[in-house]
Formats: structure tokens, C-alpha cells, sequence
């Protein structure tokens, strides 16, 4: 049997680890919704979520991989009771990741096309009507939205084909390492632009009545908490086995809830910074964040526009972003190769082959969505939208409930508490806190839950 591929360090790991956690969501909507519920106050509540609910079910992924060296479409099957059917929860764990890889990519191409307009200076010389034109008539053509998707797609399975630590480790090891310093470099410069102060005191300074009331005056401090549970849950992408996989290829020098903690970390200081560079520039050139999509390919192309050396800045911006897409790209590619390397007993070469074309293939519904096939809807949704909500709004709080579960029930009935206690706490670092197995059984659970119908109630309650 071919021994398992392994972390050629313990940073590979953790930036690996943060890399496929780190996305779009990071950069445009922790911002928005932080200054949107009054600044630091909202972060506070979002870091107190992050470390009760994300952390320990990131360490429950880890364990579980670890323990099984294992993919998630087999790895319940090494470690359940015989006669169970966890293990069955594997094909949707795999199903999310296609899922995720079938619009990200898309996004992704997105990215990387603004990123040569910016280099190009497409955008110079353009109003705010012209920067959204641009973006609509982007949206509306699938031909270069199809290039630039499947330049994606072969780049991170040109990755992925040379190995763990020669290709997925080494690579994203760079484009991390580049991000970090592309965001430090950026924020520097956001901070110190003229008017930046206003954008930092809407950030930065705690506004508790913001957190509490909306513009109107109605009280919203609970939508506010939800709100927070909901990000510190989605940023981590737990539930789909994204972050089990890494767990599968480390050794047992370092117990679990450390390494989810160092994730954690670096997750939420690339979200934070990524404040510090919006709300400066914007505020400095008297354009409004607004949410979404609009924020990144509409508003901020403006704000390059309108900064000095704009054209040099927003390429940076962009390229910044690509990385950051290109990561969890990488990472989830190599979730669902390792996949089909353990379920089916395949070269690493076999699978890339495959998977190339398969998601390809399963990009493309994505991408016609937006525009030969705009009138496809299904439960009211256009296609990304709707493979955005099955995996966001379904699979990542299910699986994670499923994980949960698995970890914190007896062992006559899942893994069972003290063996993942016994996986999650050897070698060195923070010990996972045991001592609250009756919050992890029977509230977290619960908590999530709620985050999931909560998702139902807001797409399809009633409206007015």
C-alpha cells in the first residue's frame, strides 16, 4: 500500500490550512457588515463565535482526518462503529466540494480578467456608469469568461499534479506568503491616503448604538449576533471535509485546537486588513462601500481610478485578490483528488486528468448563467445563486453538524468523545477543552441549526 503524502513543514500546513479557508468572503463581506453594526463592537461578538463555534468544529475536521489519514468520502468508514452509516455522509461532503469549484472557478476568472484590465488600463478615463457597463458587458459575454475560467481550472490542477508537497504545499506556500505582504503594502497605503480618518473611524471605533439600531431606529441587536455566528461559521468552510484533508496529511507533533486556533488567526487578520484597505479609500474619494459583488467590481475599480498611481494599486488589489481565490481553488481541488485517489485506488495523475475536464465541464452551467442561460431559475435563484445556497446555506452547516456528531457521541453510536479527545490533544500546543462535551454534543449542534434555518428564512420568508 502507497504510504500517505505529509506536510513538508508545519507552515505549509497552517497556510494551506487559512488559504482555503481565506476567500471572497474575507474581503468584501466581513468589512461591509463590521462597519455596518457599528465597527469593533461587532468584531468583538464575531471573534467570541469564531472561538466558540468555528474553532473546535475546525479541530473536529482535523481529528478526523488525522485519525483516518484519510479523504472525507472514506474517512468516516475508518473510524465508525461496524454496521453504521456515517460514512454515507461522504458522497455530499464530496458533492460540496464540486459544488464550491463550480462557480468559484468562474469568480476566480473574474478576478484574474480584472486583474489584466487593471495592468491594461481598462478602467482609466471611466465614470462610475462606465465601470459598471464594463462589468455588465464582462458578465454578459461567455467567451472570455470561459477563457479565463478554464485558465483557472488548468492552473490549479497544474498545482495539484505535482504532488502534496512539491505542488499544492510549495505553491500555495508563495501565494500565501505573497497575499500577506500584498495586504500589508495596500493597507499602508489606503491608510495614509488624505480623508482616510473618516473611513478608519467607521471601521475601527465602536458604535454601539449602530450595533443595536438601524438607520431608521429599529432594533436589530439580535439580527446583529446572528449575523456574527454566521460569518465566524462560513469563513472557515468547515463541513465539507476541505479542512479534514489537511488533517489527514499532518503527523501528531501538534495537537489540534492550537492548529485551529493559528488558522482562525490568520483567517481573521486577512479579513480585518482587508478593512483597513476599503473603508480608507473609499471614504478618502467619497465613494460608499455597498455589499456584494458590486463592491469589488464596481466601487473599488472607482476608487483605483480616482487614487493617485490608481492603475499600479488596483493591479495589486486584484492580484491580491486572484490569490487569495486561487488558494481555495488549489485546496479543494486537492480534497477532491485525494477523493478519488483513496475511494478508487488511482494514480494522482489519473485523478488530475479526469477532474480537469469533469469540472470544466461542471463550470460551465455556472457561467452560462449569468448570461445565455440568465432565465434559468430554480426556487427563484439564477444558477450561482443556487449552487451558492446549496453549498453555504445546506451542506457546510449539516456537515458540520454531521462532524460535530460524530466526534461527541458515544462510541457505540459515532467516533466516540475520548478517542477524538485522545487524537485532538497529542503532541504540543493548546489542549482542545474536554471538559465541555455537554455544549458540544447538545448546543453547538443546536447552534448551527439555528444559522441553518435562519439561511431558509431569509431567502424565502416573505418579503415587506
Amino acid at each position: 500500500m502507497k504510504e500517505r503524502e505529509t506536510f513538508a513543514s508545519r507552515l505549509g500546513f497552517v497556510l494551506i490550512s487559512a488559504g482555503c479557508a481565506i476567500g471572497l468572503g474575507n474581503v468584501w463581506r466581513f468589512p461591509y457588515i463590521v462597519g455596518q453594526y457599528g465597527g469593533a463592537a461587532f468584531v468583538l461578538i464575531y471573534l467570541a463565535f469564531l472561538v466558540v463555534m468555528g474553532l473546535p468544529i475546525m479541530a473536529m475536521e482535523f481529528a478526523v482526518g488525522r485519525a483516518s489519514r484519510k479523504s472525507v468520502i472514506v474517512s468516516f468508514q475508518q473510524l465508525e462503529p461496524k454496521g453504521s452509516k456515517w460514512h454515507w455522509y461522504g458522497w455530499f461532503g464530496m458533492a460540496g466540494n464540486y459544488l464550491l469549484m463550480m462557480f468559484y472557478t468562474t469568480i476566480a476568472g473574474w478576478l484574474l480578467l480584472y486583474f489584466c484590465k487593471m495592468v491594461l488600463g481598462r478602467f482609466e478615463g471611466l465614470d462610475t456608469a462606465g465601470v459598471a457597463d464594463a462589468y455588465g458587458q464582462m458578465v454578459a459575454t461567455p467567451g472570455i469568461q470561459l477563457l479565463f475560467m478554464a485558465i483557472v481550472v488548468v492552473l490549479g490542477m497544474l498545482v495539484c499534479s505535482r504532488g502534496l508537497q512539491n505542488g499544492v504545499e510549495k505553491i500555495n506556500k508563495a501565494m500565501m506568503l505573497c497575499l500577506l505582504a500584498l495586504l500589508v503594502v495596500l493597507a499602508v497605503r489606503a491608510v495614509t491616503l488624505p480623508g482616510a480618518i473618516e473611513g478608519l473611524k467607521f471601521y475601527l471605533v465602536p458604535n454601539f448604538h449602530n450595533l443595536m439600531y438601524d438607520g431608521e431606529g429599529n432594533f436589530r441587536l439580535f439580527r446583529a449576533i446572528y449575523d456574527a455566528m454566521g460569518q465566524a461559521f462560513f469563513t472557515l468552510s468547515l463541513g465539507i471535509g476541505a479542512m479534514a484533508i489537511f488533517g489527514s496529511y499532518i503527523g501528531k507533533e501538534r495537537r489540534l485546537f492550537g492548529e485551529a486556533i493559528s488558522v482562525g488567526i490568520l483567517d481573521t487578520c486577512v479579513a480585518f486588513i482587508s478593512g483597513l484597505i476599503i473603508f480608507p479609500s473609499a471614504f478618502a474619494f467619497g465613494v460608499q462601500p455597498d455589499a456584494g459583488p458590486n463592491l469589488i467590481f464596481v466601487t473599488l475599480p472607482n476608487v483605483f481610478n480616482a487614487m493617485p498611481g490608481g492603475r499600479l494599486w488596483g493591479a495589486m488589489f486584484f492580484v491580491f485578490l486572484f490569490f487569495a481565490a486561487l488558494s481555495t481553488v488549489t485546496a479543494v481541488f486537492e480534497n477532491i483528488l485525494a477523493c478519488w485517489m483513496d475511494k478508487w485506488a488511482i494514480s494522482r495523475r489519473k485523478a488530475v486528468l479526469a477532474n480537469l475536464v469533469l469540472i470544466f465541464l461542471l463550470s460551465l452551467p455556472c457561467l452560462l448563467g449569468n448570461n445565455l442561460w440568465s432565465g434559468v431559475k430554480v426556487l427563484g435563484m439564477g444558477i450561482m445563486d443556487l449552487e451558492d445556497f446549496l453549498v453555504s446555506n445546506n451542506l457546510l452547516p449539516l456537515g458540520s453538524v454531521v462532524y460535530l456528531l460524530f466526534c461527541c457521541v458515544s462510541d457505540k453510536y459515532g467516533w466516540g468523545y475520548e478517542n477524538f479527545l485522545k487524537e485532538a490533544n497529542q503532541g504540543e500546543g493548546a489542549r482542545f477543552p474536554g471538559k465541555l462535551r455537554v455544549y458540544f454534543t447538545f448546543v453547538l449542534p443546536v447552534i448551527v441549526l439555528i444559522i441553518f434555518f435562519m439561511g431558509y428564512w431569509d431567502k424565502f420568508a416573505p418579503k415587506g
